[in-house]
């Protein structure tokens, strides 16, 4: 029972190993087309390509079955494989120093370069089963259109038409390349000519053609310089053309000026004579209005001198007569105001005296009658007597009045009074110089007077100065 166990047991193992085994050989048989290569697979008599299509190829998107597949061995019925690798990207095959003969069997050597790339996978593995095998037949059919095309012309043409013959390469291997499911990314270049090795054939075609061109070049160069030189000499020859038609312009053009020049010269000396001539009439007609204008104004200012003067003798009298009475009122104020203050000093004096004699004769009583206290008490009373102090108040007014009278009275008599005429007339301006004696100005006249005649002592003063008529009259 233990054996059979055991024998179980190691039949599992090796089971088990051999899964294992087996998926891993699996796994390692798996293969992952790199993205520059493409695998051609062929199982029996099927064909798959492998690979990573270009972006926006879609004959390789429809071709393609993926870019991972499994290799197994040939060996293996139904499953072997055989696997064919070819590049994806373009690539270029170069022709150096391939030695061709031109249609006079002429030989020279060419370098060529052509680049490709395979158009159909399937094809191309049918025909190769590796890509430098195909490279190596591409290689010959190359070589075989570059040698045909070339056969058929000369070397000059060759070597002076290169361009041309890259189409004519390209077009001569096209069908041809499609057989083997390639096809060309551009045309075939020439790329160089030159002679074979110990051949000078285009080394004298190249010294002839330097020579050709030295020559034409000289040719030229002469040519061009005899045209120069005959256009400079043309080119002098108009100059000294347009120069003689200039100078001939020029000297119609200066005895034009000139004569048109002393005409405007005859009219401008015409138009200032008679420019001077009305210039000459119009000072003589200033002149003559001057003269009338003149005597018109020393007319007018005869007539106004006359009458200022008479209108300042007028004034002057006027002046005159004014002063006189203007006198005559200061005269006549100084002395009333002069007695009006000896009659205001006679009466307040004799008022003073009278309360001085009764205060001293009331004082001199008390001071007999009182003690030294008495005294005191009497001085304060007589200090505070309305009567006595109203009486010195009244004493330096009238001092006052007196010194205000006389000065008045002075400045009045000894003022010089102008009359202004205006406007007015003598008469007015006086009756306003009399308007200043008035209670505004200082004093006035008619008033003091009626203050003298309210009083008898007033009216015996005004007698005594004969004035009663005179106020009476006024």
């Amino acid at each position: 029972m233990n054996v059979m166990t055991y024998v179980a047991a190691g039949v599992g193992v090796v089971v088990v190993l051999i899964v294992i085994f087996f998926v891993k050989w699996i796994f390692s048989l798996r293969r992952v087309v790199p993205t520059n290569e493409v695998h051609i697979v062929r199982r029996g008599k099927n064909t798959m390509v492998y690979g990573t299509p270009e972006r926006g190829n879609a004959v390789q998107e429809k071709q393609f079955c993926g870019n991972c597949y499994y290799e197994f061995p040939m060996s293996i019925p139904f499953l072997g494989v055989t696997v064919t690798q070819m590049p994806l990207s373009i690539f270029g095959i170069d022709i150096n120093d391939y030695e061709a003969f031109d249609k006079e069997r002429v030989p020279f050597v060419v370098d060529i370069q052509s680049f490709f790339r395979i158009s159909d996978y399937e094809v191309a593995a049918s025909r190769i089963s590796r890509t430098d095998e195909l490279k190596k037949q591409l290689l010959s059919i190359v070589q075989g259109a570059v040698r045909s095309i070339l056969a058929k012309d000369f070397l000059n043409e060759i070597m002076g038409e290169r361009s041309k013959y890259g189409q004519q390469f390209t077009d001569e291997v096209k069908e041809e390349l499609k057989s083997w499911g390639v096809e060309t990314v551009k045309n075939i270049e020439l790329m160089d000519v030159r002679d074979a090795k110990g051949e000078q054939v285009i080394s004298n075609i190249m010294k002839k053609k330097k020579s050709e061109i030295e020559k034409e070049s000289r040719v030229a160069v002469a040519k061009n310089n005899q045209e120069a030189k005959e256009a400079e000499i043309e080119a002098q020859r108009q100059i000294d053309l347009k120069e003689q038609e200039a100078n001939q312009q020029v000297g119609l053009r200066k005895a034009q000026v000139a004569q048109e020049v002393g005409i405007a010269d005859e009219k401008a000396t015409q138009a200032v004579k008679e420019q001077a001539k009305l210039t000459k009439e119009k000072e003589m007609e200033v002149k003559k209005v001057e003269t009338v204008k003149q005597a018109e104004i020393d007319k007018e200012k005869t007539v106004i001198n006359a009458e200022a003067k008479k209108r300042e003798t007028e004034i002057n009298a006027e002046a005159a007569k004014a002063k006189a009475e203007r006198d005559a009122d200061a005269e006549l104020i100084l002395t009333t105001k002069k007695a009006e203050g000896s009659l205001i000093t006679a009466s307040k004096s004799a008022e003073g005296i009278k309360l001085e004699g009764d205060a001293k004769a009331n004082a001199e009583k008390q001071m007999q009658l009182a003690s030294v206290e008495a005294q005191l008490k009497l001085a304060s009373e007589i200090g505070n007597n309305d009567g006595y102090q109203h009486y010195l108040i009244q004493v330096r007014q009238i001092e006052a009045n007196e010194k205000v009278g006389l000065a008045q009275a002075d400045n009045i008599k000894g003022a010089d009074i102008k009359i202004i005429a205006g406007a007015g007339d003598v008469t007015g301006g006086i009756s306003s110089a009399a308007g200043a004696l008035s209670p505004k100005g200082g004093f006035n006249l008619a008033g003091m007077l009626a203050s003298l005649a309210a009083t008898d002592e007033g009216k015996a003063l005004l007698e005594k100065l004969g004035l009663k008529t005179a106020a009476k009259t006024e």
